[in-house]
């Protein structure tokens, strides 16, 4: 039995310069946080048959591989040359369609659990990778390089993306002491409203392609401020954080017509009177949780959520990636 841990992550910049359709022909950056929210993958080898079972939100129990209904593991089974005799269990302390990256977490805890069962050594870049060619080239879904390379490698990451799709993977130079603060002054609230963003990202993919220019300037502008959100973590100035994500919404809402509304608007519009200096929507948009900057004053502010409906998401940075729990 082998079990993998792999941390969901919250964009801090950047969101959106990593789909193939801007960094083709821009180059791309993310900077981008691991959180204590994992999926859990267990594989095992049952002992009574060579059937392959699955236990997501369905169960599955099937003969072969072309069988299976669940897209991602099915590909991944494919990928790893597992054909028969398996069982593959996943829990999530996050639901899917919630932005925080959960079908990456899915598909590279999985491919973690199946090369740990077959005992090949892979590196978390390679098992990043693995999962953009089956989610993104296999699967052709509108995913970029953020999630999987942030469910690897957790952590406050930075990916630098080259036009040809290399990514240059590196922790950011932050002290303890700064990503605690950060870490306090970031408040999550879940919106309680799922999506499905291939829609969004649908959207967002062909108007890049097309050369809608306020969109494409937009994301320019997002590329920007990811750079100037690093520095200011980086450097320490974490009050500029928050200004920046104000900014970086404002531009977000020109990426799609889909990308906010009415009630997210207003929630926008409470957070900013009660101690926010801004905040940001996470993944596609839609739907799914909202990053705030809250510097001070936060018992208020948690107050005003709590009033509007919204549920606190606490956690804490996660350092480690994606990990083999147990191997037995």
């Amino acid at each position: 039995m082998i079990v993998t841990q792999t941390p969901f992550r919250v964009t801090l910049g950047g969101g959106g310069t990593d789909l193939p359709s801007y960094y083709e022909k821009y180059g791309g950056f993310i900077f981008s946080a691991g959180i204590d929210k994992y999926m859990y993958v267990n594989v095992n080898r049952p002992a009574v048959d060579d059937l392959i079972r699955l236990k997501y939100s369905e169960s599955e129990e099937v003969k072969t591989v072309d069988e299976v209904r669940h897209h991602v593991a099915k590909e991944a089974l494919r990928y790893t040359g597992i054909e028969k005799n398996i069982e593959i269990t996943s829990l999530a302390d996050i639901s899917a369609g919630t932005g925080l990256g959960s079908s990456s977490c899915y598909a590279v805890g999985l491919l973690n659990a199946l090369h740990t069962l077959k005992r090949e050594h892979t590196s978390l870049e390679a098992m990043a990778e693995e999962d953009f060619k089956i989610e993104a080239e296999v699967l052709k879904r509108p995913i970029g390089k953020q999630d999987p390379y942030l469910a690897a490698f957790g952590g406050l990451t930075v990916l630098d993306i080259g036009k040809d799709g290399t990514v240059k993977v590196r922790k950011a130079n932050v002290s303890m002491e700064i990503a605690d603060e950060l870490n306090q002054n970031l408040l999550v609230f879940f919106t309680g409203q799922t999506r499905n963003a291939d829609v969004i990202l649908t959207e967002q993919i062909k108007a890049v392609a097309e050369n809608n220019k306020e969109v494409v300037e937009s994301m320019h502008y997002i590329k920007e401020l990811g750079y100037e959100i690093l520095e200011a973590v980086e450097s320490g100035n974490l009050d500029e954080v928050g200004k920046k994500f104000h900014a970086h919404w404002q531009h977000k809402k020109k990426i799609s017509s889909k990308m906010t509304n009415s009630a997210f608007d207003k929630i926008y519009e409470i957070a900013l009177g009660n101690g926010a200096l801004g905040g940001k929507i996470s993944g596609a948009g839609g739907g799914g949780f909202f990053t705030f900057y809250v510097p001070k004053n936060q018992r208020v502010f948690r107050e005003a959520m709590r009033g509007f409906g919204m549920r606190e998401m606490r956690y804490h940075f996660d350092f480690e990636g994606s990990k083999v729990l147990v191997d037995f």
